[in-house]
Order: structure tokens, then sequence, then C-alpha cells
């Protein structure tokens, strides 16, 4: 046995069920061992929709998937999903086959030679290490499993030379190492927590991404307190959307600013309290009135954004788990004020965006929905609010990636086949990434691609016109995007009424390759937008 079927009898017992790749000259003998595995290889036609794709499986599920690039170019492709999945705290363990050790970095034109790609994949990873021997394997995989069971997860990247793939590993043991659990947090810190909370007159709830698994504690922890909640994209259906205490809107509307800076102490859960959530019209205007007590598995995010006068490191779950306890139920007009916000927020609701977004949740209950930088995907950013964690993703928040929504959704889809899955993409977006449609028939996916097409870049258009500019290369040639779908294999039909739209979408879970649905602009936008 050589050390890239160890590699794969590994990761097997790790859990990983997944891969994504595109097999190449280096990475033939990481293939090897994958047949007497169970894990189900996919592939994509672009090393970063085989990222965006993992990316798509772990927003649901929480678990990392694997890919699988060559050195140079497969890896430096993939760099951008790895950037997004970074700045969204998405897992994901990234294996790169590398030019031999004793040629590595030579300079010498070797086939997808790169300087240093550990280096290089440093910068959209959380942790990128090169592999030297077959012993260290063991250890080398317990640490990146360790961080994604706990710390703050992200990217891992390993880089594996040409020599050391194929050495003997036959002395290696394959059973893993024991992963750590998460962090607790300090008895001490918590109590005091209690204490500020339970005198508190005024307070409010901000949850990010980082509580999703804790739901059940964040609805007990806003209803003991009684408290209004705010959530940032990747913490969507933590409070379903008809819970009383829930902000249904976005952070960055002035009138949820508003409950903050009256608020007289604000609980930040799992939230990094970034710009794309809290300030996304990049106005400088979010302010925190009152006192701010943070709860963060990553001890540097408890330092970044907003200075807190109460931090406390560790797992969401663990620390409400131990909170709870500690407050005492008071009345404080949570759900008065939840309407007074919302009444100062309806102007800032779209209804055309509104009714297209429901349209999306009648048809398809319990569905997950991967977004793309795109019009209708920024006003969900207020307007679409699941009934279940995990549900919703946007590539509008963090690094901003365009192409992300389609490939995002076979992932999704791949983890969890008996849910609805959408893909929400504009038709720009969707020119970054359309090959991945035959990646998707390829593996027999049955999503819902849904394409709004304004045949331009609108919102940088809009950017343009902000800065008293005529929009410059944002009015590009859009083709037949059905003839293309139908060309791939999909069902493609456009939508031109609701009726039509919810039908089409309510249809697509149970076919075997993806529905593309465009709906064009002017069909569903009949009113102005706000502002």
């Amino acid at each position: 046995m050589n050390c890239g079927e160890l590699l794969m009898r590994m990761l097997e017992a790790h859990g990983i069920d997944t891969a994504f790749g595109i097999p190449g000259t280096h990475t033939i003998e990481l293939y090897r061992g994958l047949p007497a595995t169970r894990i189900r290889h996919v592939t994509p036609r672009h090393e970063q929709g085989a990222g965006f794709m993992a990316d798509g499986y772990a927003r649901v599920t929480g678990k990392p998937a694997v890919c699988l690039t060559v050195s140079g170019p497969g890896a430096l492709n993939i760099a951008t999903a790895m950037g997004q999945a970074l700045q969204d705290s998405v897992p994901m363990l990234v294996i790169s086959a590398d030019n031999r050790t004793h040629e590595r970095g030579l300079g010498e034109g070797r086939l997808h030679e790169t300087r240093n790609l550990q280096a290089a994949m440093a910068e959209s990873s959380v942790w990128s290490h090169t592999l030297m021997r077959a012993d260290e394997l063991p250890r080398v995989l317990a640490r990146a499993f360790a961080i994604f069971a706990g710390e703050r997860p992200g990217p891992v990247h390993l880089s594996l030379p040409l020599d050391v793939i194929l050495s003997t590993a036959d002395h290696v043991a394959a059973t893993p190492w024991p992963v750590p659990g998460r962090s607790a947090a300090d008895p001490a810190l918590l109590a005091e927590a209690a204490r500020r909370l339970n005198r508190a007159r005024r307070p409010v709830i901000a949850l990010g991404g980082g509580a999703a698994d804790a739901a059940g504690l964040c609805a007990a922890l806003a209803e003991t307190l009684d408290a209004p909640v705010t959530v940032t994209h990747n913490a969507r259906g933590i409070l379903p959307s008809d819970h009383p205490l829930l902000v249904a809107s976005s952070p960055s509307f002035a009138g949820v600013r508003e409950l903050y800076r009256e608020a007289d102490l604000v609980l930040a859960v799992g939230t990094e309290l970034s710009e794309t959530d809290y300030d996304f019209f990049f106005d400088g205007g979010f302010r925190i009135g009152g006192e701010l007590l943070r709860i963060d598995i990553d001890a540097a995010q408890l330092c970044r954004n907003a200075r807190p006068d109460l931090a406390i490191k560790a797992d969401s779950a663990l620390a409400l788990a131990e909170l709870l306890p500690q407050l005492q139920p008071q009345s404080r007009e949570g759900a008065a004020r939840v309407r007074q916000v919302m009444a100062a927020v309806a102007a800032d609701h779209h209804p055309c965006y509104q009714r297209f977004l429901d349209v999306i949740g009648a048809a398809l209950p319990g569905l997950a929905l991967l977004a793309d930088s795109t019009q209708p995907a920024y006003f969900a950013a207020g307007q679409f609010h699941p009934d279940r964690p995990r549900s919703f993703a946007s590539a509008a928040t963090g690094y901003g990636t365009l192409g992300y929504a389609l490939p995002a959704a076979i992932g999704a889809r791949l983890a969890q086949p008996q849910r609805p899955v959408v893909a929400l993409v504009g038709d720009g977006g969707l020119q970054f990434s359309i090959s991945e449609l035959a990646s998707a028939v390829e593996a027999g996916v049955g999503i819902a691609v849904l394409v709004w097409n304004n045949a331009r870049y609108d919102m940088i258009a809009r950017n343009f016109e902000d800065a008293g500019m005529a929009p410059i290369a944002c009015d590009i040639y859009t083709p037949d995007l059905l003839a293309i779908a139908r060309g791939y294999g999909c069902e493609a039909a456009r939508a031109t009424d609701y009726d039509t739209l919810h039908a089409l979408l309510a249809a697509a879970p149970a076919r075997a390759v993806p529905t593309v649905i465009e709906v064009r602009e002017q069909d569903f936008l009949q009113s102005e937008l706000p502002g």
C-alpha cells in the first residue's frame, strides 16, 4: 500500500463520503485507493467548481468534503472557492499533488510547477501543509479534522509531493487519531455574562453562522431574555420565520441599526460583525449603543470589528447551554420592539422581490437556497427567512465571488439528496460556471437553477451611477441560456408569471437532471426599487 492509498482509507475513516476533483497526471496515484472505499467521486468541469461544490456540501451539513487537485493551475483555480469558504467559516479539505520533493521550487519548468505551493495556498486556507513522509499522515489528518471539529472551521490545504504519494505506507497504522471536541466557556465569564444580561432592560441578540448548530438554545435564549434577534446571511433559519422575536430583515437597514443604538446590551453569538452583514451599503453607520458581549469559538475574532465589554471564547452551543440556567426570565417587550423595527424597515423591503422569494419557498418547502451575487439575492439578505438553519447561503457576503450558486447547489443536493435545492443566479454569474451543468447531469442532480436575467451586471452599473458615472462594461451580451442548458441535457424553460414559476420549481426535485428556469427581470419587477 502506498501513501496515496492510505490517504483514501484514512479519509473514509474520518467520515469523508464525497470527493470532488478532476483527475490529472499528478493525481493518478491519489485515485488508486479510491475504488476500495465508499467515497463518492464527483467530477466538476473546473477546479473552482469543485471548491464551490464542497462549500455547498458543507453549508447544509456542517461537514467537510474533500477536493483533489493537481498543483499549479488546479490548486490556484480552487483558491477562489477556498477564499469564499475561509471568509464564511466553511470547512473543506483540499489535497493537491505536487512535483517530487527534490524537484520542488527549482524553477526548472516542470509540469504544473508552483514555486511554493504551500505558501500560495496558505493565503486562502486556515492551514496549509506539505506532507514529507507517509509516517506523518495520521497526525496531519488529525490536525485538519481537529480544525474542522474544534476551531472556527475553514479550508485546510495539504500538498503531497509525488514521491511521498508513491512511498510505501504498509507500516503506517490506518486508525485515525482522536479528534478533540469544541471548547467550553470559562464559568466565571459566563456568570458575569448572566449578571449583565439579567440587569439589562433593552437587550438585543445578534446571531451569526457560528450559532447555526445551536438553534434550539438560541430560541430559548431569546425567549428567556424576551429580546429581539437579528441574523446574518449564514444564520438564517436559526429562528423560524414566524418567531415573534425575529427581526426578519437585514442589520444594514436603518431601522435595525436604531435597535442596536438603543440597546443597553448586545449579545453577539458566533458573528464576526462584518461589513457585508452589518454595513452592506458601506456607509459606516453601524453602531452599538450599549455594552457588547461576544461569544465566539475563535479568540482572534473576539478582537475584530467591535470592541467587546466581555469576550467569551467558546463553542456557541456549549456556552449557551451553560448560560441559560443562569438567566432570569423577564418581560422586556421584545415582540413589541420587533414590530416597531419591522414597521420602520417596511419601506426597505421590495414587494416584488418578496413575492418572488415567497413563491420559491412555497413551491419547495424546506429548501436550501444557494445564491450568487444577483439582484434578488441582494434583497434576500433582508427578505428571505427559512424555517431551519443551514438553508441559505449567498456569495454576496464575505469574499463576494461570482459563479458560486450553481456548483454550490450541486454540492448541497449531493449532500442531502431528498432536500429541494435551488441555485439563484444572475445571467452574468451563471456564465462564470455554466459548464457545471454537465457535472450535475453526469451526477444525476435534480436541482432548480433559477436564472434572473437582466442582461447586465446590474449592481455594478448602479455603483457606477452612484459614483456619478455612466456604467462601463456592464451591459453584456447574454446568449440563449435555455438553449445552452438543453445542450447540456437539462430541462429548461422560461417563466413569465408566478404560476408558471411555481409549477416549474415544484417539478424540479423529482428529475434526475437540473431544471434551468429563466426569469427575465422585466416580467417580475413591476415597481421601482426603493431608494
